[in-house]
């Protein structure tokens, strides 16, 4: 008989299991068997995304490896973060708490299972950590301390049970490990975690001149700021709507990094006199509260864009140094050639995010002047493909197909004038989605995330296709980045409401319902919201419920149907129409 082959090698150990594990079976085995499954599921899926492979289960337990410790431990971060929001949906004594440990050591295989010294440890700081928790050797510990910005506590040398010497071990610190999926914090609420990199907020600068008008330049300014920022792989930047749902509030900074989950802080002011501008801009360490640089410039109003290059760089080699070496080349917006046309863009923008017929309606004309004005402007062109979008997908069109072959139109356009537009790309998606062709859809959203990962809603419409190609269950992740990235946006109705539907078509109807209702509390939640909360109401059979949830899809818009709501939501998976259109009827939505 052949001797059975054994090698070695060195690698990254992950172990989990749920807490009180007994205990709960005790109370109910089915229930317990039927969200571990579901929570095996998460963790499986996580754990692939992450580059990991499972070696062993067992029970309640699971065992991985990785070749990365970085993304090991942003699994188990993930990990806990998933099952935390799921968790909020239960009852107290429901609830399945995972423990995780985490250790880098010498391990024995034989026929794809691993043995030895360093599984063993990373089961018995699993052990340590504490319920909802992270522990991690100190060989992990060494290996992230300065790649990932995560707050651990050394507690120091610990016996352990079969191990010959004490094991060095850290646990997460406590709040470090926050639901991404869920709204905002509030003022009570705690602070979302700092991300793994450093985390940026361009709060828009304050309009000094006389002139009101001036408060679109202004915003302007701080706005090209996060474009450039946000095309540096190696940050973590709050989007546009998130940072500026500040303006004009009386909070400390130190609470404004608090609530968006960053470190740093930009805050500066633009004044105008003649043909002269005055930009001044500060960066703050929000969680010391402390000033790290502050600049003045006086220009020449025609030397607005070298200018907003100037505070830019000066910004961004403030907060990671190193960049100024490794990463000189940077990917730029081509500015238009007129203040006029940006002006006109950003006016656009603005009656935009109204999400009502008449500011759709006067955003799709200032962007139509944007475009005259200069027509080699890429987001002008992007911004007027999202406002026809917006006017077919909130049913105030009159002409489907008229808006939506020019908003293809102007959208490929966009892309043609600057591929590296990542805004360019996620409108000329929406033209995709709205007419089935999710795949499509979907490349372009992947591709404007390879040019900006903080881009939000970029993972917002990529979540949006998935759910409507029939991958509900991988639109959730997109819909939590999305949320994690901006949670003041605009949109974040849209987000929530997508994250909904995700939930209904997979049959998780409560959940679908309590994130329908999320969204319809945000402000300028419309149609699509209601749509949401009709689908799980019906499934759920709460008619007199349905009743009130189809009067108010009707305010939004008075004759709705089964039909119409097929033409903005082009589910192409057959089994997720039925599903969907189903819940509807069931709600009471005439066909």
């Amino acid at each position: 008989m052949a001797e059975e082959k054994i090698t070695r090698k060195l690698t990254t150990i992950l172990a989990a299991d749920v807490e009180g594990y007994t205990r709960l079976m005790r109370a109910d085995e089915e229930a317990t068997l039927k969200t571990l499954g579901e929570y095996r599921d998460v963790i499986d899926g996580l754990i692939a995304r992450h580059e990991g492979r499972v070696f062993s289960t067992g029970g309640d337990s699971v065992l991985a490896e990785f070749g990365s410790v970085v993304e090991a431990v942003r699994c188990a971060i993930s990990c806990q973060e998933e099952i935390s929001s799921r968790n909020a949906e239960l009852a107290d004594d429901r609830k399945l708490i995972f423990r995780i440990g985490i250790n880098v050591g010498d391990v024995m295989i034989r026929d794809g299972d691993l043995f030895g010294d360093g599984v063993n440890v990373a089961a018995r700081l699993e052990g340590l950590a504490e319920p909802g928790g992270v522990c991690i050797s100190g060989s992990v510990f060494e290996q992230i301390k300065h790649k990932l910005s995560l707050g651990f506590e050394d507690i120091g040398p610990q016996e352990v049970k079969n191990i010959a010497e004490p094991v060095s071990a850290y646990r997460l610190v406590p709040g470090q490990v926050e639901a991404s999926g869920t709204v905002a914090p509030t003022d009570a609420g705690e602070p979302l975690p700092l991300a793994d990199k450093p985390s940026v907020a361009i709060l828009p600068f304050d309009n000094m001149s006389s002139d009101p008008e001036q408060v679109f330049f202004a915003e302007g300014i701080a706005e090209d700021i996060i474009t450039e920022l946000s095309k540096f792989h190696s940050l973590f930047v709050i989007s546009r709507n998130s940072s500026f749902a500040f303006k004009g509030q009386a909070l400390e900074v130190k609470e404004i990094g608090r609530r968006l989950g960053v470190r740093y802080v930009v805050e500066g002011s633009v004044r105008r006199a003649g043909n002269r501008v005055r930009i001044t801009a500060q960066l703050i360490d929000a969680v010391e509260d402390t000033h790290l640089w502050a600049e003045r410039y006086d220009r020449d109003l025609e030397d607005i864009f070298a200018v907003q290059d100037e505070v830019t760089h000066a910004i961004v080699t403030t907060i990671e140094p190193h960049l100024a070496d490794t990463e000189r080349l940077r990917a730029r917006r081509k500015p238009p050639d007129s203040l006029d046309a940006w002006a006109s863009y950003q006016r656009g923008l603005w009656h935009l995010y109204q999400y009502t017929a008449k500011d759709n309606a006067q955003g799709i004309a200032f962007m139509e002047r944007a475009v005259v004005l200069d027509p080699d402007f890429a987001p002008a062109h992007a911004g007027l493909a999202f406002a026809l979008y917006y006017h077919v997908m909130l049913g105030f069109s009159d002409d489907r197909e008229a808006y939506l072959n020019r908003a293809q139109e102007e959208g490929k356009r966009a892309v043609m004038l600057d591929a590296s537009d990542p805004y360019a790309h996620v409108a000329l998606s929406r033209s995709y989605t709205i007419r089935g062709e999710h795949d499509t859809a979907i490349q372009h959203c992947d591709r404007a995330i390879s040019l900006n990962p903080s881009y939000s809603v970029a993972h917002f419409c990529r979540g949006h296709s998935l759910w409507m190609s029939g991958r509900a269950e991988e639109a959730l992740p997109s819909n939590a980045e999305a949320m994690r990235l901006s949670p003041h946006d605009p949109i974040m109705w849209g987000v929530m409401a997508s994250r909904s539907i995700a939930l209904t078509l997979l049959g998780r109807y409560e959940e679908g319902l309590d994130w329908a209702r999320r969204a319809l509390q945000q402000p300028n939640a419309e149609l699509i919201a209601s749509v949401a909360e009709l689908c799980a109401l019906g499934h759920l059979g709460r008619t007199g419920e349905a009743e009130v949830a189809l009067a108010r899809a009707r305010k939004f818009k008075p004759d709705v149907t089964t039909g119409f709501v097929d033409l903005v939501l082009p589910i192409t998976d057959p089994d997720c129409h039925m599903l969907f259109v189903d819940g509807l009827r069931k709600a009471g939505m005439p066909d």
